[in-house]
């Protein structure tokens, strides 16, 4: 199994529709954004620079759990002050790594300061069976004599 793909090759076959909202957006509609385009996570952006992220992990562990309203908070309350990030040169097997290391699903990819995409688990998860079942495929009609040494 290959990671050593860089994320700029995954990105590359990934919508390039990058969702996201402001720090003052109430969480409710953060989160009315994410039920409506199917997501998971949104950048957070301020003047055009990644601030933050917002998930569905906040959501249910900073709004829900206790008991806050999500029509009266604000997203900037409940993202972290630090984020972890990838850049487009960064493999598949960083961005598993720093996602397992930091204990997060989405990684926000960023090239000269400017958020340029963001990968979840699933992401990386897709990539590596479709780039396993190439490599078998290739290899298989190698061995039948398909495929020039």
């Amino acid at each position: 199994m290959k990671t050593s793909y860089p994320i700029s090759s995954l990105l590359h076959y990934k919508s390039p529709a990058l969702w996201s909202v402001g720090p003052e957006t109430t969480v409710f509609d953060a989160i009315g954004l994410m039920a409506a385009k199917n997501i998971g996570a949104l950048l957070v952006l301020a003047d055009g620079r990644l601030r933050g992220i917002f998930t569905e992990r906040d959501y249910t562990r900073k709004i829900a759990l206790q008991g806050k309203s999500s029509r009266d908070t604000r997203v900037r309350e409940v993202i972290a002050a630090d984020v972890v990030t990838v850049t487009p040169a960064d493999t598949v097997e960083d961005c598993m790594r720093r996602m397992t290391e930091n204990r997060v699903r989405h990684l926000p990819v960023v090239a000269n300061g400017q958020a340029i995409g963001i990968v979840s688990i699933g992401d990386l998860v897709n990539w590596i069976i479709s780039t396993q079942g190439a490599e078998i495929e290739q290899m298989e009609r190698y061995i039948a004599g398909g495929v020039a040494a």
